[in-house]
């Protein structure tokens, strides 16, 4: 018997991502594409019946740093368990290419200590079958997985590249080094770059503590790469700086994209240091947009920052020489010494080797510090503190904190908020996301393998945003989906996804909206070399579907690999 289509799912609550209201319908699936939205007479090879479940686009993660693990697997997680079925990686401006040999280690060393992959995983994993930015593509493009991937040219990686160890010291670029810059922009953008990214940030430094090499470059080095994108005639930039300097550094952000007609964004957050300045940032946005200059603010919808235990990257005695000397130690190990008299009494007596680590003032904020807990709480009271715990049990802060990572076998997690949660409430956060000029994203998976795991905040937009959140206004279901797909996905050019409508990729996700449930953080030792990476699972997604095939059945990766390389912006496809 003859089909009409390859798929269809009938009868679900449609939310298209447009931003306007749910309705019950149909949606037929043919070659990859969405055939027809609504009432669908015909017969398909697969139907699936999703009366009471809610029907969506597949979401579009703007910031993550898969860069790595796209080279040595197939599955794009955990992203790919949120109902993300396009990433976009390169950002903050470190990656893999352009990159000469001697220069491996180099790059290595930054992503390291920038996005916390140890150097272990990526010597292990990583084939280095590439050197210039295109045979970097190409090799990610001969690799099919769960989800598409998009690329961006990595200004740390672009800078060495050109300039050597000129570039990693950050010295000036000359003329010569400005117009090879612009030359290489513009072949990686023809080549299927989506974009490029920067970091101008005191806190990205690599492994040994060396600031990032772009952390100074000029304006005239921005403005020389943003001439190659604009003369290839596409492409978006992603920055992110420190706001203790955001005036100026958002006005070279705005020059550049006046100049070259890039658009533009960046990281916006609130912070302990700067509890306001977000508020500022937007009205920067808001101003530029107002005189045609393209800039967006990227925001993540939860109080984001690090999160410790034993078997993570850091936590509060990571630094005391006693724990050092015992950290190269397996867990069980570890615990059985760390539950001894003697040794508790060394560790608390100490203080830290180095006092001028970076991120060391983080570590001791007990005010600001939490016990996650299962189902995770990001947003917990500020009266359930390690600090405020410890003050009702008449102990100290260390003390306490100690005995928690101690327990579960020494598998508990603390939380430790630094951005979006500096006033104790998500008032702030709610402004960000509900801004005009904001875009979602910043979830950075790929990356932080052990002590951040945030590329499940689109679970976490779902479930608090819209249906669990009793201490605030909450977003409207429709405005988070297109939050998720439609509005990220032109923001960098995609215009063939991020809706339900006919002529759209078939890129889509069957969710149980009242089921949808977000698992605590847990540690996996899958990667390369057995390292060490912090995974969260959801419950509720139902099905994820790429090119109209299904890839994930109740959050289960079916093993369909339709996922491809996305080689610079696309068109949408006509209806029919």
């Amino acid at each position: 018997m003859s089909r009409d289509f390859d798929l269809l799912i009938r009868s679900g609550t449609v939310v298209d991502g447009t931003g306007g209201a749910p309705r019950v319908a149909d949606v037929a699936v043919l070659d990859g594409r969405i055939a027809a939205v609504g009432a669908v007479a015909g017969r398909a090879t697969e139907e699936i019946d999703a009366r009471g479940l809610m029907v969506t686009p597949g979401f579009v993660d703007i910031h993550t740093h898969y860069d790595g693990q796209v080279t040595w697997e197939d599955c794009t997680a955990p992203s790919s368990n949120h109902g993300v079925t396009t990433a976009v990686m390169g950002n903050c401006g470190v990656g893999f290419a352009p990159c000469r040999p001697a220069d491996r280690e180099r790059l290595m060393r930054l992503m390291e200590g920038v996005e916390d992959i140890p150097e272990l995983v990526m010597s292990g994993g990583l084939p280095w079958n590439w050197e210039t930015f295109p045979e970097y593509l190409d090799v990610v493009g001969r690799q099919r997985r769960d989800i598409d991937v998009a690329a961006q040219l990595p200004h740390s990686c672009l800078r060495i590249y050109v300039m050597g160890e000129r570039g990693a010291r950050r010295e000036p670029a000359t003329e010569a080094d400005l117009k090879q810059m612009t030359f290489l922009a513009q072949e990686a953008m023809t080549a299927g770059a989506l974009g490029f990214a920067t970091s101008r940030s005191v806190f990205h430094r690599d492994r040994d503590g060396m600031p990032i090499p772009t952390k100074d470059s000029a304006e005239a080095e921005l403005h020389a790469i943003a001439a190659g994108m604009k003369a290839a005639g596409h492409g978006v930039i992603e920055a992110l700086f420190d706001f203790s300097h955001l005036e100026s550094e958002f006005d070279v952000l705005r020059r550049v994209s006046a100049r070259s007609g890039r658009p533009v964004s960046f990281t916006v957050t609130q912070t302990f240091e700067y509890i306001h300045e977000w508020k500022r940032a937007l009205a920067l946005v808001a101003d530029a947009n107002r005189a045609g200059v393209k800039i967006k603010g990227q925001v993540i919808g939860r109080p984001t920052g690090m999160l410790l235990g034993l078997d993570l990257s850091f936590n509060p005695f990571s630094l005391h020489p006693t724990y050092q000397a015992l950290a190269h130690l397996p867990l069980d190990q570890r615990i059985k010494q760390l539950r001894t008299s003697e040794v508790r009494a060394r560790i608390l007596s100490e203080g830290p080797a180095d006092a001028t680590y970076y991120m060391l003032n983080f570590l001791k904020r007990y005010d600001r510090m939490f016990v996650l807990g299962d189902p995770p709480c990001y947003s917990p009271p500020l009266d359930t503190s390690i600090a405020a715990l410890a003050a009702k049990r008449s102990v100290s802060p260390e003390e306490l904190v100690y005995d928690l990572l101690l327990e579960k076998d020494g598998h508990n997690i603390l939380f430790l908020p630094i951005g979006n949660y500096a006033e104790g409430n998500m008032d702030a956060t709610f402004a960000m996301l509900s801004d005009s000029h904001t875009l979602y994203g910043l979830g950075d998976g790929g990356a932080h393998y052990g002590c951040i795991c945030d590329a499940g905040y689109p679970t976490y937009m779902l479930t608090y945003w819209t249906r669990d959140r009793v201490d605030g206004q909450r977003l409207g279901l429709s405005e988070v989906i297109k939050g998720l797909s439609r509005d990220p996905a032109l923001a960098v050019g995609l215009e063939d996804r991020g809706l339900v409508a006919p002529g759209q990729k078939a890129d889509l996700n069957i969710i149980d909206y009242d089921k949808l449930h977000l698992h605590a953080p847990h540690v996996a030792f899958d990667l390369p070399a057995n390292g060490r990476r912090l995974k969260q699972a959801a419950d509720g997604y139902i099905a994820t579907l790429v090119n109209g095939v299904v890839t994930y059945r109740e959050g289960v990766y079916t093993g369909a690999r339709e996922g491809r390389l996305v080689r610079g912006p696309q068109k949408a496809a006509p209806p029919g």
